[in-house]
């Protein structure tokens, strides 16, 4: 298959990339290489892909939709696997026009590309739990209504889903959106909860835990994250939503005594006041998922939280070191 993934340098979609050569795919990946993080870690996501003849990076922005629709039109992909978004909650709330912008007009950029083309492509997008809003009831379902967002990031997620369908509706686009429940593993954005605390406990200094340490996130490795992907890509037919989690939730004190035990060190705590934007838990249901997609998420949280501060001491610790 030609595949297009946007957002191909990042975490999850590099991971992607990786995935999809291995399989035998032919994949254009599209990134502008944002300085939310360092552009240098996302370059070095694709140092392997890069030598691969059945890869092509092209560096672009989505918010360019004269650029969006050449890319799409050359290359005539048979599916986009567009996971490329301007990420996080807590910076959301200060950036809520930027969100938008990149977010939502950018996947509307790549919807319309992909409805020009005389065959159809597949079109599968990252959505993200934060669709479902502050809720004490779990695990959430893809039935749940979720007209209730809390940040500006989950908003644009949930417009990303609308016009999506919208898109279906009016083109008949084969359209899959995947809520993704907090990815982790290695290559891991630094601003994330996971390598923010490993850094913080291997050097010994506190870690900021924000509430009394009760809240729960769906953790998922990266890996079974991609597998997902991968099953949505080649089961895409008509409108599909699915949950793509791990359906068993980690308390935040519990996940800092993982990435503790994993470094073999003693976090020290830092307690402070809840985030604004923050949800007290996330629990995926992936019943659909199952059924539909066969996607069985494998890895155990410690041995994912181990994998990953074994890829953070031959990678990040390196780089660190100027190594």
């Amino acid at each position: 298959m030609r595949i297009l993934v946007t957002g191909g340098a990042g975490f999850i979609g590099s991971t992607l990339v990786d995935r999809l050569l291995a399989d035998g795919g032919e994949v254009v990946a599209i990134d502008n290489f944002d300085p939310f993080y360092a552009p240098s870690r996302k370059r070095s996501n694709l140092a392997v892909a890069l030598t691969n003849p059945r890869f092509r990076l092209v560096e672009t922005d989505i918010r360019d939709g004269d650029s969006v629709r050449r890319v799409v039109a050359d290359f005539e992909p048979d599916a986009i696997a567009h996971l490329a978004a301007k990420a996080g909650v807590r910076p959301s709330i200060e950036q809520p026009s930027t969100y938008t912008e990149v977010n939502v007009i950018g996947t509307v950029h790549l919807l319309e590309a992909a409805c020009r083309l005389s065959r159809l492509p597949r079109f599968i997008f990252a959505s993200s739990s934060s669709v479902y809003g502050d809720r004490p009831d779990a695990p959430f379902r893809e039935t749940d209504a979720v007209d209730h967002p809390i940040s500006p990031y989950a908003a644009s997620k949930k417009a990303s889903e609308l016009f999506a369908h919208t898109f279906h509706h009016l083109h008949g686009l084969p359209v899959t959106g995947l809520r993704f429940f907090t990815a982790y593993g290695p290559r891991n954005r630094p601003d994330l909860a996971i390598a923010k605390f490993t850094k913080l406990i291997d050097q010994g200094e506190p870690v900021p835990m924000f509430g009394d340490g009760t809240t729960r996130r769906d953790y998922t490795y990266v890996d079974d994250i991609v597998d997902g992907v991968v099953r949505a890509i080649d089961r895409c037919t008509t409108h599909h939503l699915y949950n793509l989690g791990n359906s068993s939730p980690i308390s935040l004190r519990a996940m800092i005594a993982a990435i503790g035990k994993a470094l073999g060190k003693t976090p020290l705590i830092d307690p402070r006041p809840e985030q604004p934007g923050d949800v007290r838990q996330t629990y995926a249901d992936i019943h659909r998922a199952e059924a539909e997609l066969g996607y069985a998420p494998r890895l155990p949280f410690a041995e994912g939280i181990a994998r990953y501060v074994d890829w953070y001491r031959a990678n990040v610790l390196t780089e660190n070191r100027g190594l």
